[in-house]
């Protein structure tokens, strides 16, 4: 893997912060540093607002964001009159630090638009979603402009494209045109949100039942570019395992942090303190394989609900895994077995014993360390990747 590839997963500040430690001495602060700047990744908040007026979808996108089914518990109340009369947060089932917030209609009695976002305390939220199941209308207008001055961002999200598509095929039995159709709507939405003052409006169209159509994958990619570093990761690993794009932005997103991984099991290793090392890395591998199958969607639960989900046996999904590492728990008598095996069981050897010898064995248990780290890890989140696509397709099959 080449070094400056994954050096993007590192900010600048982090990575002379590290140097720094480094050139010192000072192997603790730059484990700490290491250490904590993985925590901050991981553990980074993040709050999603979703908005709009009563009726528009917001509860049913709360759930399919999270995976989540509009019966399932923990999830959303739906209906087709507004529901949600304060802003109610649901966490994401995996990733507790994902907040989505299911936020009042705007233009109700209880929430004009002109006092909404002192209403439901806009200051907490990272980002806004404007749902919309018609045109935008006017409090659409008002309360993004509002946003937009209190400097946040926000998008706007025209739902239930499905029905409309629906309605123009019937309409339209000799000349319907999916891409046409599609087009009227993006462009009218966009012509009347500029006319209310918008300059250059971001509009997603989406169909709530199921995401993958349309421009899910067009506001994905926006929102990735647009949210700050800290952010953007957590947003990548969290959302829904609808395609097969968003299962290799998944993967490079989880490479990339494989030179962290790496380098904390790097500098514990230059501590001269017998078996540290081995303790540290073995705790590392359980974390970072753990977080990679459920990043993927292949621990149990997840598989449960895409089987269920698309009408499959769960034995189905599970036929098509080939590694063997996927199904089993992983704990720390299966990873000091596999890394006791033939190349890495020898580098770990070598790197408890190097260990002991001041300065250069200590350096030289520091590159062992980093090496086999990396090589588990890289090893792992291919085999792991490569089932998550075959998963995928096998529930997308359609039976013949």
């Amino acid at each position: 893997m080449k070094m400056d590839s994954s050096f993007d997963i590192i900010t600048d500040e982090e990575l002379e912060e590290v140097k720094s430690a480094l050139e010192d001495g000072d192997l603790c602060k730059a484990t700490e540093r290491l250490n904590q700047s993985l925590k901050e990744r991981e553990n980074a908040p993040l709050n999603i607002a979703i908005t709009g007026e009563s009726g528009t979808g917001k509860s049913t996108f709360v759930n399919a964001i999270r995976s989540m089914d509009d019966d399932e518990k923990g999830s959303a109340t739906t209906g087709v009159v507004e529901t949600t009369m304060e802003p109610t947060p649901y966490t994401h089932p995996q990733y507790p630090n994902v907040t989505v917030w299911d936020l009042p209609g705007t233009g109700t009695p209880h929430f004009a638009a002109t006092d909404y976002l002192q209403s439901v305390e806009f200051s907490r939220y990272d980002f806004f979603i404007i749902m919309s199941s018609q045109r935008f209308k006017l409090n659409d207008i008002v309360l993004a402009k509002e946003i937009q001055a209190m400097d946040k961002k926000f998008y706007f999200v025209r739902s239930k494209i499905d029905s409309d598509l629906h309605a123009s095929q019937v309409r339209r039995k000799k000349t319907y045109n999916e891409e046409n159709v599609l087009k009227e709507i993006r462009d009218d939405c966009i012509k009347n949100l500029r006319e209310g003052g918008i300059n250059e409006p971001k509009v997603f169209l989406l169909s709530l039942l199921d995401l993958d159509k349309y421009d899910f994958h067009g506001m994905q990619s926006t929102l990735e570019e647009e949210l700050p570093e800290h952010k953007r990761h957590i947003f990548l690993i969290s959302i829904p395992n609808i395609s097969l794009p968003i299962l290799e932005k998944k993967r490079e997103a989880l490479r990339k942090d494989i030179w962290k991984w790496s380098s904390l099991s790097c500098a514990v290793a230059t501590v001269p303190i017998p078996g540290l090392s081995v303790a540290c890395d073995v705790g590392i591998l359980i974390k970072a394989m753990k977080s990679y199958r459920s990043a993927f969607g292949l621990d149990d639960q997840s598989l449960e609900k895409l089987a269920n989900k698309f009408g499959k046996d769960v034995s189905e999904l599970r036929s098509v895994i080939k590694s063997p590492l996927v199904l089993q728990e992983i704990n720390k008598e299966l990873v000091i077995k596999l890394i006791s095996k033939g190349a890495g069981g020898a580098l770990m050897a070598i790197e408890y014993a190097a260990s002991n010898i001041p300065v250069l064995g200590s350096m030289a248990a520091g590159g062992i360390s980093f090496g086999t780290t990396q090589w588990m890890l890289c090893g792992f989140l291919k085999e792991i990747a490569e089932d998550a696509v075959r998963v995928l397709k096998k529930a997308l099959e359609t039976p013949v």
